[in-house]
Formats: structure tokens, sequence, C-alpha cells
């Protein structure tokens, strides 16, 4: 706990990371670890290895948060940590400092064993922002030497309720779509001689928040449309406006592709004679990890730490997993509870954060010995 809290203190908000990866370095070091930092623009991302060949375990996590929103609501300070009725309150505290330290405090005990094959970390300062020149970089850059990757845990907060219901095992991908369509200006009264981009729109939105892509499986729902934005004024209540702005996003199965998305929406357009400029933005592939070591080692420990069995899910947002899923990593997300990231008053439950450090090295040891 009181790594997580020295975590917490730092104001680390994306990119920065105010010296929690220092910290960890030293901390690394110090067990024995070989540490590498891998720096990018303004990004601080971290490398670090104890022993050498296979297979290879890489702990991942990311010492960036997101702001703290309004400090009036917090019940303390965000950057604080504060210990209230059993948890720890502080930015991060479950998303995922509380991770990131239970990975660390677990190589430091794992690695005092012998042990074989290599045990790395790999943390960055880019996960809540654009994710360009953190783990993707890293990754890339690691990869042009040969570095293999076969199993890693990302330590994100994924139960739902209680500490241990939930191991994700994939995600979704994510895509973006910008639209502009075009109409006709005019009068109200003179419909007929005015074109609505909001009335033309209206058959094109019913229809991609229904479209079935895919049927979904027994890992992933199907894909999904949500229309985040809709923007589009004449200026004056008795004209038909010009044009209309639309955002949307889709979360997709592995198997709708992102290019496959792109040729429906294309062909929706056509079919209802639109005049419009879409741009489209692809903000995460989607990846499914299958049964293997890692994942029988993961549900093994958080059983016998827990006395739950976990649901294996692919829910949630996107995740750094899919560029070591990339490389022929078998991947599995495991953390603390997540019902408040992202929110006011951010905490994690003290009994959680030694549980899922011992969680940790358990799975360490059954994949490397120990």
């Amino acid at each position: 706990m009181a790594l997580t809290m020295e975590l917490i203190a730092r104001p680390s908000v994306t990119p920065e990371d105010m010296g929690c990866q220092s910290l960890i370095n030293q901390r690394l070091a110090d067990a024995g670890f070989d540490v590498m930092p891998m720096n990018c623009n303004e990004v601080s991302n971290l490398w670090a290895t104890h022993g050498s060949g296979s297979p290879v375990l890489v702990l991942l996590g990311h010492t960036d948060v997101v702001p703290p929103g309004s400090l009036e609501q917090w019940e303390s300070s965000p950057f604080t940590p504060t210990i209230i009725k059993n948890r720890l309150y502080g930015r991060g505290a479950a998303d995922m400092k509380g991770g990131v330290a239970a990975m660390v405090t677990a190589c430091e005990r794992f690695a005092a064993t012998g042990h074989q094959g290599t045990l790395a970390v790999m943390l960055t300062s880019d996960e809540e922002g654009p994710a360009v020149d953190g783990t993707a970089f890293v990754v890339n850059e690691l990869s042009k030497r040969n570095q293999r990757f076969d199993y890693c845990i990302v330590g994100e907060p994924t139960c739902d309720e209680i500490f241990g219901d939930t191991i994700k095992i994939g995600r979704r991908g994510s895509l973006n779509a910008e639209l502009t369509v075009f109409g006709k200006q005019g009068h109200v009264a003179y419909p007929e001689h005015a074109i609505n981009p909001i009335h033309e729109t209206t058959r094109f939105i019913l229809q991609i928040i229904h479209m079935a892509s895919d049927d979904g499986d027994a890992d992933f729902p199907s894909t999904q449309c949500q229309i985040t934005s809709i923007s589009s004024d004449s200026g004056a209540t008795n004209m038909s406006p010009a044009q209309l702005h639309m955002k949307f996003n889709f979360r997709y199965h592995p198997n709708a592709s992102a290019e496959k998305l792109r040729r429906q929406l294309e062909i929706i357009l056509q079919h209802h004679q639109i005049e419009y400029v879409l741009k489209w933005n692809s903000g995460a592939e989607p990846y499914r990890s299958s049964s293997g070591s890692l994942r029988s080692a993961a549900i093994a420990a958080v059983q016998q730490h827990t006395g739950i069995a976990p649901a294996l899910d692919t829910g949630g947002g996107t995740s750094d997993g899919r560029f070591l899923a990339a490389h022929g990593a078998e991947v599995i997300e495991f953390g603390l509870t997540r019902s408040s990231i992202h929110k006011v008053n951010e905490w994690a439950n003290l009994g959680d954060l030694p549980r899922l450090s011992r969680i940790y090295e358990q799975i360490m040891r059954d994949l490397l010995g120990g």
C-alpha cells in the first residue's frame, strides 16, 4: 500500500509521469532488474527485465492518470492519498497505480528467488492519452531487436462488483467517424425547394445503429454503433439548415474489421443518395487471446486468493494489451474493481491491494517457476 500512496501523490496526468517511473526504476534496479527507459517525445516509458531466455512474461501497466475533474467534488485532494473507512482514495488508486504497485511488489518478492525465463515490466505514461508514443512505440522498438513476448498480464481494473470476479481475455476494436451531410437551405414553409440534411440523415442513423455486421459469439457481443454528437442549425426557426455534422463510434467484434465497417457505411450513404464528407479515425484494433497457460494460471491464482471463479469477459474500453497480442503474446487483464475509475473520489479497497500482488506473484511462479 505504501508504494501505491507514493505513486498517487505524484500528479501524473497524461502524458506527465512526475517521477513515478523513476521511483519504480530504482526499486526494480535494487531487486536485480536490468532497467531501460525508452522515452518517446513527451512520453515516459520503461522496459525492465529479470532473468533471460524463454518464456517471457510481461507485466504491463501505465503510470499516467486522467485529470481529477472538479476539485470541489473530491472529499480529499485527488493527489493526496487518503484512507477513509478501509478505502484508499486518490486519482489513480484503481486505474491503475494500485495495479502498478502490486506488480512491482510482486516482482520484488519473486526476483529474490530463482526462476526460469524472463520476467519483464513495461510501463508507459501515455495509456490514457493518444497511445502513440507509449506501449505501441516500446513494443515496436523491442520487436526490431527480436524481443519475443510469450505472456502478458495487463494490470487494468477489470473486476465488476467484487475483487476477483472478472478476467478480461480480449477487447473490442474502436473506430471513430466524423460525418458532414450537405443539404440545401430553404424556408420551412416550402420544403419542396430545400433539402433538409437532418431529415436526410435520420434514415441513415436508424440503419447504422441497427446494422448487423456480425452476430457476436461466446466471448464478444455483436458490433455496436453509438452516436456521440449531432449538430445542425440554420440560425432561424423558419429556415432549414444547409449542413449537419455528426460523430459516431463503432465498438466492433474481431470478425468485423475496420475496413469492412468503412465499406458498409459507404454503401449505406450511397444508397440514401446523401451528399457527404466522411472522415475516419481508427482508435484501436480488437484482440482475442486464446486459452493457454497464462489464462489457466490466472484463473487458478484468482480462485485461490479470493475464493471466486472469475468470469471471462471482453467488455469495456480499449487496452494496451492489444499491442502485445499483435506480436503473439497470450494476454489477460486482471486488476482491481473498476466502479470508481475516471470518477471523482476514485478509490481502492485496502485489502485488495496486497491480494492483487499475491495473485500476480503466484502467476509468475506458475509460469516461470521459482
